[in-house]
């Protein structure tokens, strides 16, 4: 009698978690559509949800086993939803649409981080190497640094991109083709910021929108908690983990509010768009979510296997291509460099 009580207790366990684990997969694919000033929680379950997506199929298998039908199909429908939230992040070449036979515009994507402020140029010019290597025609580049060496990195890379527009700060677009116009999109009081560009390419004027989102925060509090604890504070876990979360809380809400004002930048756009840049944000986030509006995922049209570009301990896909609808992408890629904390992220279009 005590085994069959211990069972029923389990069950009743499992079942808890099923629902639990539903309810939470749920929130989380709707997470995209919350604003994180407004709804915390719904929009940090985005952050989890390859987790949840685990613990389902760990779920799904018990029921199976148990042959417990229902339960086990609940699970299997609440991992099948999340499928456009994984192809975010990994994509299977017989989803893929990417053809290395056409030739047409290549576009990168780089946060360079300054190249390093390494002194003698030699990371900035191994950057231009690499991007003639892949005949990159239109370049948008973000924490870019213009002084490095005995030359400006704006001459170096002005040999091989005969056009160039300066955002604020750090922004800057390089491109082969003819740059008509450009424009800077103010992020207010931060040091991040966007940019757009229209270019000329072959007589038709695309629009390429080049931003760099508000970062998380955490790597400066975890860095200033660091110094303060070498100068002989006493910091207490509960307040690094305010600190954390308080710095992360305020990125989320700072970064929905730019990607508000880029959408905004967007849709008034009188050319078709590609944009570009470091979002500081996953897949199927809020930011993610209102970029992205009715442009195109390039990675989930033409890219394949699994997409990162921060190159830290946990490696996220933050850095992003989309475009107009009006164009096609016949591939997507990244290269594994080791000069920034991001990998460069390539893509080929034809209009």
């Amino acid at each position: 009698m005590g085994r069959l009580a211990v069972f029923k207790y389990f069950l009743f366990l499992m079942l808890v978690a099923q629902f639990v684990a539903t309810g939470f997969t749920i929130f989380g694919l709707l997470g995209q559509y919350a604003d994180p000033a407004r709804n915390t929680a719904m929009a940090m379950l985005v952050y989890i949800l390859p987790l949840l997506v685990v613990i389902n199929l760990i779920l799904m298998i018990y029921w199976l086993f148990r042959k417990r039908w229902i339960l086990g199909g609940l699970a299997a429908v609440t991992v099948l939803c999340c499928i456009p939230h994984l192809l975010g992040i990994w994509q299977p070449s017989l989803f893929s649409s990417a053809d290395n036979t056409k030739h047409g515009i290549r576009i990168a994507t780089y946060n360079v981080a300054k190249f390093g402020r390494e002194v003698s140029g030699f990371i900035a010019e191994d950057i231009l190497t690499e991007m003639k290597n892949q005949n990159v025609d239109i370049l948008c580049l973000q924490e870019y640094l213009d002084d490095s060496g005995e030359r400006r990195n704006s001459e170096r890379y002005g040999e091989y991109f005969q056009h160039m527009k300066r955002g604020k700060a750090d922004m800057v677009i390089f491109s082969r083709y003819p740059i008509r116009d450009s424009q800077t999109i103010e992020f207010g009081n931060t040091h991040n910021s966007g940019m757009w560009a229209d270019i000329d390419i072959n007589g038709r004027r695309v629009r390429v929108v080049n931003v760099h989102m508000q970062t998380t925060g955490i790597s400066r509090t975890l860095r200033d908690i660091g110094k303060m604890e070498q100068q002989g504070a006493d910091v207490e876990e509960n307040a690094i983990i305010r600190a954390v979360y308080g710095n992360y809380m305020h990125g989320m809400a700072v970064r929905a509010r730019q990607a508000d004002g880029v959408a905004e930048e967007i849709s008034r756009s009188p050319h078709p768009v590609i944009l570009c840049g470091d979002f500081n944000d996953i897949p199927n986030s809020y930011v993610y979510h209102k970029l992205l509006g009715n442009l195109v995922d390039g990675f989930k049209e033409c890219g394949t296997g699994w997409m990162y570009t921060f190159r830290g301990k946990k490696r996220f896909r933050i850095d992003y291509i989309f475009h107009d609808e009006s164009i096609t992408g016949i591939n997507y890629y990244k290269q594994d460099l080791t000069y920034s904390d991001h990998l460069p992220v390539f893509m080929t279009i034809v209009l």
